[in-house]
């Protein structure tokens, strides 16, 4: 039989609202772990790679293009970033602006000989994901993850020191050249944010092994995806297998609890899965089993009592 693992986003950001009874019930009486918090910590329980960092830029660009060997990756996503009071503000990245690919023929034409001229070579095989490839050994600062920075002042986040010098530097000019341009104003126009800024995130070389427990994921996340394939896992299959599952996008307790959950109970009582595995990102972890019927005397526990 097969285990189900659920990845889940921070407890916070459910509503603080009861779970109906049966799963109050099965969290009061389940095995709970508590683990480091935070997204990438949350991947790490599940996946291992060889050298121990990753880099999010190579394991996407192979997913993309399946040339990330030989060098050094670094995203270079699309961004919107709005001025206030004390500086900017990033306020959409990636996926949130929807760049097409009307976007990428407009705008990276007039950044590449900026980036060339460093020796980097921009493109972006998939329009929301844009890339730096980058000579083999260059070394690179520490980059803030974009959802990090989201909504945050961005020269709070950016690479600090002389190692980060140049990738300021680097940035000022991209938004220089991408304010300046007019292909803005037609997004703009469109009822679309502006692309007037570049994130630079994940940088790296594509680790040499990628393991993990599972034999499945099912995730609509690139990195993730990316890391399945790196693992050699089949991806969004049907079969009974262990799975690991990408809820991470669930803000509605009603959809955790009745869609989520109550099924994979069920599922457990009828001997059809051996295990349920909650992980949240906050590091709570949740693990269900039907043993632990017979612990009828464990009080029901709320999603944020725990």
């Amino acid at each position: 039989m097969a285990t189900a693992t659920l990845l889940l986003p921070a407890r916070s950001r459910f509503p603080a609202a009861p779970l109906p009874d049966d799963v109050a019930r099965a969290l009061g009486r389940a095995e709970r772990r508590s683990a480091e918090a935070g997204e990438r910590a949350q991947l790490r329980r599940h996946f291992q790679t060889q050298p121990d960092a990753w880099s999010a830029a190579a394991l996407t660009r192979q997913l993309d293009v399946g040339d990330a060997d030989g060098a050094v990756w670094l995203r270079a996503d699309p961004a919107n970033v709005v001025p206030d009071m004390h500086g900017a503000r990033l306020m959409g990245h990636g996926d949130i602006l929807r760049p097409d690919l009307a976007d990428v023929m407009h705008l990276l034409p007039a950044l590449q000989p900026l980036f060339a001229g460093y020796g980097f070579v921009l493109d972006a095989p998939v329009p929301s994901r844009w890339y730096l490839r980058l000579p083999p050994g260059t070394t690179l600062p520490v980059f803030a993850e974009p959802d990090e920075v989201l909504g945050d002042d961005l020269f709070a986040h950016l690479p600090e020191g002389d190692a980060g010098r140049r990738w300021r530097a680097l940035l000022t000019e991209a938004q220089v050249v991408l304010h300046q341009h007019g292909w803005n104003q037609q997004r703009v126009a469109d009822g679309k944010r502006a692309i007037n800024s570049l994130w630079f995130w994940g940088g790296g070389e594509l680790p040499e092994r990628v393991t993990t427990a599972h034999a499945q994921v099912r995730s609509r996340d690139a990195l993730l995806q990316a890391l399945a394939k790196a693992a050699g896992l089949q991806a969004d299959g049907e079969h009974a297998v262990d799975a690991l599952v990408d809820l991470r996008q669930l803000r509605s307790l009603e959809q955790l609890g009745q869609d989520a959950i109550r099924p994979l109970l069920a599922a457990i009582a009828g001997g059809e899965l051996k295990r349920l595995v909650l992980d949240f990102e906050d590091g709570m972890r949740f693990e269900i089993d039907n043993g632990q019927r017979w612990r009828f005397w464990k009080k029901p526990v709320q999603l944020h009592d725990a």
